[in-house]
C-alpha cells in the first residue's frame, strides 16, 4: 500500500493545478461545454467525487446502502436548484469560498470516514452542491441553459460513480486508501485557497 501512495499523492497533486479553459459552447455546442465544464475545473472533481467516496463510505454501515443513490442524488438536485438560481440572476454570497470549503470538508469527512444518517449526509452535500450549481450557472455565457445543464448534471452524476466505485473497490481491498483520498482532497482544497 505504501508504495502506491506516491502514485496516489501525484494524482491528487495534478489536481491541484489551475483547471484548463472550458469548452467554448458555441464551437462545441452546449450540450459539450456542459459535460466537460466539471471535469476541467479541479475544485469540482475533487469535491464530487469526494461525495461519491462519503457516499461509499456511509453505505457500509447496515442499513445505509440508500446513501450510494440519496447522497449523490441530493448534490445532482441542488446542484441544479442552485444553476437555475443563477440563470435567473438571483446572487448568492461567498460562492467561491464555498466551493472551495466544500473541497475541504468533504475531503475531511472521507478522511475521518464521518457516518452521519443518510438524511444528514444528503443535507450536508445538498448545502455545498448549491453553490457548485450557482458557479455553473454564472459561467453559463453563451450556453444554451437546459442543454448546458444538461450535460454537467450528466458529468456531475458520472463524477459521483467514479467515487463510488473507488470507494466500493477501496473498502474490499484497502478500507484506507479512501481516507487517504479524503485526507489528500482537503489538502488540495487549502492549497487552492493560499494558491489563488
Amino acid at each position: 500500500m505504501l508504495k502506491r501512495l506516491p502514485l496516489a499523492t501525484a494524482l491528487f497533486a495534478t489536481a491541484a493545478v489551475p483547471a484548463m479553459a472550458h469548452l467554448d459552447p458555441l464551437e462545441h455546442g452546449s450540450l459539450a461545454a456542459g459535460l466537460s465544464h466539471p471535469v476541467f475545473g479541479a475544485d469540482h472533481v475533487l469535491a464530487m467525487v469526494a461525495v461519491g467516496l462519503w457516499a461509499a463510505q456511509i453505505a457500509t454501515r447496515p442499513g445505509n446502502r440508500a446513501a450510494l443513490a440519496v447522497v449523490p442524488a441530493a448534490f445532482v438536485g441542488t446542484m441544479a436548484l442552485g444553476f437555475g438560481l443563477a440563470v435567473l440572476g438571483i446572487s448568492l454570497p461567498f460562492v467561491e469560498p464555498a466551493i472551495l470549503a466544500s473541497v475541504i470538508g468533504l475531503g475531511l469527512l472521507v478522511a475521518m470516514a464521518v457516518r452521519l444518517p443518510v438524511g444528514a449526509s444528503a443535507a450536508v452535500v445538498a448545502v455545498f452542491a448549491l453553490f457548485h450549481g450557482h458557479a455553473h450557472g454564472a459561467e453559463l455565457g453563451v450556453a444554451g441553459a437546459l442543454s448546458y445543464g444538461a450535460g454537467f448534471v450528466i458529468s456531475t452524476a458520472l463524477l459521483h460513480a467514479a467515487g463510488i466505485g473507488l470507494g466500493i473497490v477501496a473498502t474490499r481491498l484497502a478500507p484506507s486508501v479512501s481516507r487517504v483520498a479524503g485526507v489528500l482532497t482537503a489538502l488540495a482544497g487549502v492549497s487552492m485557497v493560499f494558491g489563488g
